[in-house]
């Protein structure tokens, strides 16, 4: 417990919790995390308190949506500054389990979610969906809240939950709450941490030639034509390189050639070993 704040270690103390509230008629709501809390973080807690009695953030550095080669390793954790943190945004249960606690030995199951992961971050970290999908599943059945609570920023990972929730009919109502940003523009993220006082400058550069895509678009130019300009205006503020800026369909991300329908813009864009990504309604 830190600062009055319950943490639940398995999922039997967990679902006693939750059963607790249940037997109360107290409506549940879930915010999964990673840690390294944030101002966006902690407003998907404040929106869940408001729409629920009770709230439960998960704290869990999922090792299998990390590449060999990515950050799992060096990812910020500070799990009594992020218990402090969420006891101060109303929070009512962390639930801070191990590894061995979320995948113990002879675990072998993976969730897929074909269509919506394959294109952006699939073509470029192809293991990542199927690791979101496993553990976002897990949490979800084992906390069986009412509704959980995830940012807009990661659009594409809130597209592939709503489509596992969906299509496993898991009853828990998937909550998209609007991204959380610097006064520059730049989206919060746990990895801006990593950036540079001058990378950290460069960064809110993804925010404003996202803007201008957008404008480029709506004013009648061609996407395809918008996405490449957009490119060379990241290399050119001093990113090191860019993964996509596409607009898509808002919807299934498939690629559009004009905007009949509602569509997003996603940017996934680096400064030096840190990735940024970012995405807007069109």
């Amino acid at each position: 417990m830190v600062d009055s704040l319950p943490i639940a270690r398995d999922v039997p103390a967990l679902r006693a919790t939750v059963s607790a509230w249940r037997r109360a008629g107290l409506r549940v709501g879930l915010v999964p995390t990673m840690g390294a809390l944030h101002e966006g973080h902690l407003s998907l807690v404040r929106t869940a308190k408001e729409k629920c009695d009770r709230v439960v953030a998960s704290l869990f550095v999922n090792p299998k949506q990390f590449a060999p080669n990515e950050d799992f390793d060096r990812y910020p954790r500070d799990e009594t500054g992020d218990a402090n943190l969420l006891a101060s945004a109303g929070c009512d249960l962390l639930f801070a389990p191990d590894g061995a606690a979320m995948y113990p030995d002879g675990f072998a199951t993976s969730v897929s979610v074909a269509n919506v992961s394959a294109p952006l971050e699939g073509e470029f970290r192809p293991h990542f969906f199927a690791g979101v999908a496993t553990v976002v599943t897990k949490l979800l059945v084992q906390c069986g809240a009412d509704a959980a609570f995830f940012g807009e920023k990661d659009y594409q990972q809130l597209q592939v939950i709503k489509r596992l929730a969906h299509d496993l009919d898991i009853p828990t109502e998937i909550v998209g709450c609007a991204t959380v940003r610097e006064h520059d523009g730049l989206a919060m993220s746990s990895r801006n941490a990593y950036l540079t006082v001058d990378q950290r400058r460069i960064a809110a550069r993804l925010n404003a030639v996202m803007h201008d895509t957008i404008k480029q678009v709506r004013t009648g130019g061609l996407i395809a034509a918008a996405e490449a300009e957009a490119e060379r205006h990241l290399l050119a503020a001093g990113f090191d390189k860019v993964d996509y800026v596409a607009v898509r369909d808002a919807e299934s991300l498939a690629v559009i050639g004009n905007l009949s329908r509602p569509a997003r813009i996603l940017a996934a864009a680096w400064l030096g070993k840190t990735r940024l990504i970012d995405n807007m309604a069109v």
